[in-house]
């Protein structure tokens, strides 16, 4: 990455800073630092008597005609002193500026209206705010968490809490609970949100994996587990049938049991839909991840708005009181009335969970953040969901589609229904 300092045009090297005039090639590999951190290691080494250093080394790094950087602007140098008199937090930013997204492509209508999109490699919204705070993990030996951790490893199972980058994992695993992820760790779809590994190829599904899982969730002795799993577009059933002979092993070792099942669309199979449906599960949920508008820019190519509510109506029909769930990310563009028609539209089919949370960019390889959605308005959205009759709206910037907090409500409230009914 190139960074222009009075004319000039820095790079950053193995052996140090340089600046080299416009018209020089240099094999070089440029940083993805900051022009604030590039500025305070300037001054940094401009004080240091590794400079001397630094200006013998570079022709045999970089082959070149250059010369090193002993001075910076008295502009720049003036503006980094200024940012070092202000507090850590002030200066990394709040998430309150920057970002916004970008205009949606070839609609004049929608432009005027100030709709907007996430694209990769749009610009971040500056820092991040003080409400994303996530417990740390114990790693102590004898903790719940390097419990959970050591059972998954022995048995060679994935989990998404590790595979997708969860921030939760601390408090999930070190409560005894972890979202299982079966048919592999390789998804035969590119959602440019998620960092789950891709490939239209992946490997064959492990046949002993439904055991090993059942094994490791009784040596857990939690009351509520997640099953999810990565799209398998190669599978003709799409893993559904894979899907179904855990849960019933699940359901033999332990019969009180509540699984929840985090599936694919299953390319709109409704058939996939059913073998999952009747197989005992407890909750069949599938996440329509966005607003209508931006599911092209979001998801993959193969899914869509129409699909996901398809699979969602036909679980229900196919085992009547069937608890069904779904997730939307918040932050990428979405505006509050299209939130509103999604919601509605779930609660047409009988939709009985939806979850809200903040989208965070896992890597720069994927989707920027448009924005970061305040506390308020998730607040807004949990009442706006239950006022429309869902019968639970786990809503909040740090909240998951599976996540320790609203298991435990679920499985509260799966119980007690059931209870009344008898």
């Amino acid at each position: 990455q190139r960074f222009a300092l009075d004319g000039t045009v820095v790079c950053s090297v193995d052996c140090g800073l340089y600046r080299m005039d416009s018209n020089e090639m240099a094999r070089v590999f440029f940083s993805t630092m900051t022009f604030k951190t590039l500025a305070r290691l300037i001054a940094v080494l401009q004080a240091s008597s590794e400079v001397a250093a630094f200006s013998q080394n570079y022709k045999s790094c970089c082959g070149v005609r250059s010369r090193p950087i002993l001075s910076v602007s008295s502009e720049t140098t003036e503006t980094s002193s200024q940012q070092e008199e202000l507090p850590y937090s002030i200066k990394r930013g709040d998430g309150s500026s920057g970002g916004g997204g970008l205009p949606m492509p070839n609609t004049e209508s929608e432009v005027e209206d100030n709709l907007v999109r996430p694209k990769v490699g749009a610009e971040m919204p500056n820092g991040r705010p003080s409400w994303f705070r996530v417990p740390a993990p114990s790693l102590g030996p004898d903790s719940r968490y390097t419990e959970v951790k050591e059972s998954l490893s022995d048995l060679t199972l994935n989990t998404v809490c590790e595979e997708a980058q969860c921030p939760n994992i601390g408090e999930c695993w070190s409560g005894g609970t972890g979202t299982i992820m079966l048919l592999g760790d390789t998804c035969t779809r590119g959602c440019m949100f998620c960092a789950v590994n891709t490939d239209s190829t992946p490997p064959p599904p492990d046949p002993f994996e439904p055991f090993k899982t059942a094994e490791a969730v009784t040596k857990w002795g939690v009351d509520y587990i997640v099953l999810t799993s990565v799209d398998r577009d190669d599978i003709p059933d799409g893993g559904a049938s894979h899907f179904a002979h855990t849960v019933e092993l699940l359901k033999h070792n332990k019969p009180e049991l509540l699984v929840e099942c985090l599936v694919s669309d299953f390319q709109g199979s409704l058939d996939s839909v059913e073998t999952l449906a009747i197989s005992g599960l407890d909750v069949y949920a599938h996440n329509v991840e966005t607003v209508e508008r931006l599911q092209p820019f979001v998801r993959d190519r193969r899914a869509g708005y129409s699909q996901s509510l398809s699979t969602l109506e036909h679980a229900k029909k196919a085992k009547p009181g069937l608890y069904t769930k779904t997730s939307i990310m918040l932050g990428l563009g979405e505006t509050d009335e299209e939130v509103f028609q999604t919601m509605k539209d779930l609660r047409e089919i009988d939709v009985d969970v939806v979850t809200f949370g903040q989208y965070l960019r896992p890597t720069e390889n994927h989707l920027s953040v448009v924005e970061y959605v305040k506390p308020e308005k998730f607040d807004y959205f949990r009442t706006l969901g239950e006022e429309m009759g869902f019968k639970y709206v786990a809503s909040g910037p740090m909240v998951r589609s599976s996540y320790k907090a609203g298991e435990f409500y679920l499985e509260h409230m799966i119980k007690s229904e059931r209870k009344e009914n008898l």
